[in-house]
Order: C-alpha cells, then structure tokens, then sequence
C-alpha cells in the first residue's frame, strides 16, 4: 500500500470481526515499532503483546467489569484477537544520558530537581512507537485502535501480567480485522478535521 494511503486510511477501528489475525502480521507491526525515532537511542519502549483468547480475556476482566454483559463499545473491542500494551521507562532513559557521551544533559545526583527532561520522552517515543503499530495494522488490512487505560485498573493489569514497576503503560492498542459498524458515532462523525492552514504557522504566530 503507498504510505499516503496508509496515513489517510488510518482510523481508530472499535468494532472488529471474529476472525484471527497472522502472528506474522503482529510481528511487524511490533518490528516497525522498533523502528520508531527515540531520544539518544534509548530505547526505553517495551510492548505487551496478547494474542490468545485466554490471554485476551484476561485482559478485559482486569481492565472491566463488564464482560459478561458488555455495552456496544466493550463488546465490539472485546472481539480483536490481539491487544498490546506499550509501555515506556523512565529509568532506561535517566541511565542511557548518564553515559559519558551524553554528558551535557547526565543525571545528577538520581533526583527529581536534577532531572534534565523538561518533556518526558519515554512517553513520546513509547506513542510514535505506537502509531507505527497503528500505520502497519493498515498496510496489513487490518484495523487498530488506540485508547487510555483507565488509571484506576492499572494496579490490576500491573499483577495481572506481573509488569515490573519501572515500566508505565502508555495506553492500549486493539488488533484485528474491521467489522462494518455504519452506525459509528466516533469523534470524526461530529468533529471536522481542522484544515491544515488552521494549525500550520510559517514563520512563527504573526
């Protein structure tokens, strides 16, 4: 598929097909998020990847507690064969700029009020990661969504999936292949697309 297909096919896909999706698709998707630019080469992204029924599952009970009987939303998005969890490290970026050639911005001291991140990059790089997953699932005919996961399960999929304290979940992505849904009532169904002279300033605010 040309890439400006991909981009402008890209959309966040919440009702999906009883169909399984190729471990060999999930693998490159997972592979092309590797290739994603990150701050110093750090690499501090990592990705939970299920993709059994059981697994799948399990997921959905620790993030719910509506499974057994769940809305319009829920059972569409239980439906995708896989679910992934990109998580980012703090940790792996404050160790990789105390190394000698990032000595400009080193940590000092291991503290807060010397920590030299005025954006935290774990995160960003962890996301353009994520939307890498997200253009593949095209290119591969599938859909994929993107959404939040609610902060107060967060604890619950922590032991579920035995995670380890110093990576943090950025949010979720869903896999599988699209199930015509014509009744959406998505935020692009009564939002328009601001137009790109809106949000692009040559030159500066002016």
């Amino acid at each position: 598929m040309e890439f400006q297909d991909v981009v402008r096919r890209r959309r966040m896909v919440r009702n999906y097909a009883e169909r399984p999706v190729e471990r060999a698709q999930v693998d490159r998707m997972l592979d092309n998020a590797t290739r994603a630019p990150n701050a110093g080469f750090s690499q501090g992204w990592s990705f939970l990847v299920l993709d059994t029924p059981d697994d799948v599952r399990r997921f959905w009970r620790a993030t719910s507690d509506d499974v057994d009987a769940p809305d319009r939303w829920l059972a569409g998005m239980m439906r995708a064969p896989v679910v992934i969890v990109p998580c980012s490290s703090r940790a792996a970026y404050l160790d990789r700029y105390a190394q000698p050639d990032k000595d400009g911005t080193r940590r000092r001291n291991g503290s807060p009020a010397g920590d030299p991140w005025t954006v935290p990059y774990w995160h960003m790089d962890a996301a353009m990661a994520s939307l890498l997953i997200l253009q593949t699932a095209v290119d591969e005919g599938l859909g994929a969504c993107f959404f939040g996961l609610p902060p107060h399960r967060e604890p619950e999929v922590r032991d579920e999936f035995a995670m380890p304290d110093d990576v943090d979940p950025i949010g979720v992505i869903t896999v599988g292949h699209r199930a015509e849904d014509p009744g959406s009532t998505g935020s692009p169904a009564s939002r328009r697309r601001r137009p790109t002279d809106d949000v692009v300033h040559r030159g500066g605010w002016g």
